[in-house]
């Protein structure tokens, strides 16, 4: 379809600049920031900046504009087309299909990319627990539906796999899974490929909606990403279902950002980012949140990515993550470089709303948890001094390796909250975890399938019905028999 010959009795403007993909428009009478327009072959722009006889516009398309074509106004903000077909499909940031489907009809409905985040008076308290499947995070780094948490590390130390992981265990998990949207800013077309295809593999593409552009995109195109993410995620949620967003990753976004930034000759900041990246980011993540939609609570939960350098905290990009969201998952390489799976620093990560979600056992057995790792930490200085160690020493040394093998997990396995605080007992208490045929790897498969018969299950969740950590233990004590044999009988 010729969009130019739809709006050239529009006013028209005529580029006198190019520096891509920034382009310079004269004469554009009645531009608005924001507002799309069209050029004379068909690419898209958006207004970026208006100065006193020109203006500024972002081109969405890599096709090059030549300078005297004509411009066309279209009296829209930029916006996407949002429907129940998006769920399985990897769309571009403008809505467009990058995996062609010959059934794919265009939703007809759209909403705005860049909208003011809701008010308090629409936001309620984040009560309900999200569960990611993964222990450590459930148990030490608990989230709640509806928080911002930063997912924050070198490269190669796991994060993405750590995100699929999540993305299987609620989909997987979850009674009422929600909509899941991910959204690949900047990546290589290998990785969203490769993530598109273990996607659909997993049977999970037809639950979610991947928004993704590729590092070959144009500069302005990748900036639109997490925000097209946001405004999917804003339809599902006015429709009343929960929403997880990943922004894989938030780092390269700013990088790009930038690049536009100095070529509009705005003035730096510190790194070159310009002055506006904490507010651009602000006000994409507050759009995040738990809202009150009709007579009901639904939430859009964001998972935000940034990446450090050599472990470094205290980047501008990171700490401005920080500031705007609500805790943040450290994965250190230090950690990684010792097996650790996932590469989690427990101490340096921070949940700001999650605890609250928690149950009077889930805190209970969150402090247990700290303190002995405090108690572990203590007892591996020790050793590496040679001194001669206590009974006590030696008792805390070996169960904090077997909690460290209980705290591995595959990328590939998800574990539902029941079993992990099942096998975090069992391995407490000391009757999981020494038998070498029967490691704590192989307990986990084993509760899992056995989790799944009627009656293994009623058994389970009537042991762990306990107000605290004693009283479980005394629970699992009565039981501890039957436990035993579930996690050898696979």
């Amino acid at each position: 379809m010729d969009k130019f010959k739809k709006y050239q009795n529009h006013y028209l403007g005529q580029v006198v600049e190019i520096k891509f993909p920034l382009v310079k428009v004269a004469n554009l009478v009645g531009a608005s920031l924001n507002e799309i327009v069209v050029f004379e072959r068909n690419q898209a722009g958006q207004i970026y900046s208006l100065e006193d006889h020109t203006a500024e516009v972002l081109v969405f398309d890599k096709r090059p504009v030549t300078t005297g074509s004509k411009v066309a106004l279209t009296g829209e903000k930029s916006r996407i087309p949002v429907g129940n077909q998006l769920l399985g499909e990897l769309i571009d940031p403008l809505g467009n299909l990058l995996k062609k489907r010959r059934s794919y009809k265009r939703p007809k409905q759209f909403y705005p990319l860049e909208v003011r985040p809701l008010g308090i008076g629409k936001r309620a308290r984040i009560k309900q627990p999200f569960v990611t499947g993964v222990s450590m995070v459930d148990l030490l780094v608990p989230l709640g539906k509806g928080q911002r948490e930063l997912i924050l590390g070198d490269r190669k130390t796991g994060k993405s796999s750590f995100l699929i992981s999540i993305v299987k265990g609620q989909l997987i998990l979850e009674k009422n899974p929600p909509v899941v949207i991910y959204a690949c800013i900047g990546k290589r077309k290998s990785e969203i490929k490769a993530l598109e295809e273990y996607f659909s593999k997993e049977g999970l593409m037809e639950k979610m909606v991947m928004v993704a552009t590729s590092s070959l995109d144009s500069p302005s195109l990748i900036y639109l990403t997490p925000f097209s993410a946001m405004a999917v995620a804003e339809y599902f949620r006015d429709l009343g279902k929960d929403v997880l967003v990943i922004m894989d990753d938030l780092s390269t976004h700013a990088k790009f950002y930038r690049e536009i930034s100095l070529l509009a000759r705005r003035f730096p900041g510190r790194d070159s980012y310009p002055g506006d990246i904490f507010y651009t980011h602000a006000r994409l993540l507050e759009r995040a949140g738990n809202f009150k939609v009709g007579s009901r609570e639904v939430s859009i939960t964001c998972l935000p990515v940034a990446e450090t350098m050599e472990g470094d905290l205290t980047g501008y990009i990171t700490t401005n993550l920080m500031g705007v969201t609500d805790g943040h998952i450290f994965f250190d390489s230090n950690v990684f470089y010792k097996g650790r799976r996932p590469a989690i620093n427990v101490p340096l990560s921070v949940t700001r709303v999650g605890k609250q979600t928690q149950n009077k056992l889930e805190q209970s057995i969150s402090g247990a948890i700290y303190e002995f790792l405090n108690k572990y930490e203590t007892a591996i200085n020790l050793s590496h001094f040679g001194a001669e160690l206590s009974d006590e020493t030696r008792k805390n040394l070996i169960l904090g390796e077997k909690l460290a093998q209980f705290f591995d997990q595959p990328y590939s396995l998800s574990l539902r909250e029941e079993l992990q605080i099942l096998l975090l007992s069992l391995i407490w208490l000391g009757l999981v975890g020494d038998d070498p045929v029967f490691p704590v790897s192989i307990c986990k498969i084993n509760l899992i399938k056995n989790f799944e018969k009627p009656h293994i299950k009623t058994l389970i969740l009537s042991v762990i019905s306990a107000d605290d950590f004693d009283s479980l233990l005394d629970n699992i004590a009565k039981k501890k028999e039957e436990l035993i044999i579930l996690c050898q009988q696979s």
